[in-house]
């Protein structure tokens, strides 16, 4: 058995992981995780150039042929047992700023009815508008269309017990409720935000997004929810606007994502980002179809400390955690950190943990994927990656008979 002091320096055996868990991938390499520690430089592979924002492209290209005869864990766990965010939940008090009644402004005053059926869009942004460097506070059941809200600098979104932002029946495949973009400090508290999937007369798209954070800097998310929504629950990535402007500095606390068709949470760059005890489940409807996907659209992406903080994963059709670099190799040199610790995920029937699609073609990528003391049902999914592309270290792993 390796210390873990040692093992960024020893590379594990491979051995082909059982089909029964490629639900929409063929595999090439895997590693049958036991206690102990490891780090993987698997076979090298050829990415598949996926286009710009359009990440669930690589699954349709590749061969899909293998299905999954796997079934959920039926043991009880952390994973299995998670409950359904199908209803507002009771204001949190996850830190000093909940309780604070300093300075708040009800979006009531600014026209906002909140009566459940009212496109309370436009007033509910001229509240945004108008009460930066204050506590706006929204009340009730609010109703917005599809152009959804610009937050500003400065910021503070509270929710109060059983509030939420429900988006009202439309035809639309790109949204972003709540767009955070080129701006900073920002604080919203226990939001939660519906993307009334079931209300959506699209026929395809994957870009309604419940958070669009982008080239945003200081942001604090505290104990959101988003569910339902056509695309992702959270979506984070490089200012669209301001060349090389990643994302920076963005922690979200107690993230929960239930329903949402591709993502619950996609990290397409940032820097300085971190997650803590997120709960993303029941992610399906069009691929990659992930509780976490990592994926870069170009060489302009950057992934750079990059932490997050016991996550459990749950039910996700196309697998809990992703990360998919088939784009970032370019003339820009890379060096990745992302180290995820304490992951869960015993249901999830596309696997638990995937790396995948880098293949280098003389540039560089380097630096380290971790995981620390996961708690899977599959093994880690190892495919498509460069020896000498970043290291794939996992620690303490608990694989679960099922």
């Amino acid at each position: 058995m390796l210390s873990n002091n040692t093992q960024a320096d020893t590379q594990a055996n491979n051995s082909v992981v059982d089909s029964r868990i490629a639900t929409r991938r063929k595999l090439l390499t895997s590693l049958i995780a036991g206690s102990g520690a490891f780090v993987l430089a698997a076979c090298g592979g050829g990415g598949d150039g996926a286009a710009p924002d359009a990440v669930a492209d690589r699954f349709r290209r590749r061969n899909t042929s293998g299905a999954s005869t796997a079934t959920p864990a039926s043991s009880a766990s952390s994973a299995s047992t998670t409950t359904s965010a199908s209803a507002p939940a009771a204001a949190s008090s996850t830190s000093a700023a909940s309780t604070s009644t300093a300075g708040t402004i009800a979006a009531s005053s600014f026209g906002v009815k909140a009566d459940g059926k009212t496109n309370d869009r436009a007033a509910l942004q001229a509240a945004i508008d108008g009460s930066v460097g204050q506590i706006l506070l929204i009340s009730g059941q609010v109703r917005i269309d599809t152009t959804g809200l610009k937050l500003r600098t400065n910021t503070h979104i509270r929710f109060a017990s059983g509030a939420s932002i429900k988006l009202l029946p439309h035809n639309a495949d790109i949204y972003q409720m709540m767009l955070i973009e080129d701006v900073s400090n920002v604080i919203v508290e226990n939001a939660y935000l519906d993307g009334s999937k079931e209300l959506n007369s699209a026929s395809g798209g994957e870009h309604g997004m419940g958070f669009s954070i982008i080239g945003a800097q200081n942001v604090h998310l505290i104990a959101p929810t988003t569910i339902n929504t056509w695309g992702d629950g959270i979506y984070i990535n490089d200012s669209q606007s301001k060349k090389n402007t990643p994302t920076y500095n963005l922690v979200v606390d107690n993230h929960k994502a239930d329903g949402c068709r591709r993502q619950g949470v996609s990290i397409i760059s940032g820097d300085t980002i971190t997650f803590n005890s997120p709960v993303w489940q029941n992610i399906n409807g069009t691929a990659p179809a992930c509780g976490l996907d990592f994926e870069p659209n170009d060489n302009s992406a950057v992934f750079k400390s990059i932490t997050i903080n016991s996550p459990t994963t749950a039910n996700c059709k196309g697998g809990g955690i992703n990360v998919w670099f088939g784009s970032l190799p370019g003339p820009i040199s890379k060096t990745v950190t992302i180290a995820i610790n304490n992951h869960v995920d015993t249901t999830s029937p596309g696997g638990s943990f995937a790396v995948q699609g880098l293949s280098l073609d003389g540039y560089i990528v380097n630096g380290q994927i971790s995981s620390t003391n996961p708690k899977w049902k599959y093994p880690l999914i190892v495919e498509q990656w460069d020896n000498n592309g970043p290291r794939i270290n996992v620690q303490n792993p608990t694989i679960v008979k099922s």
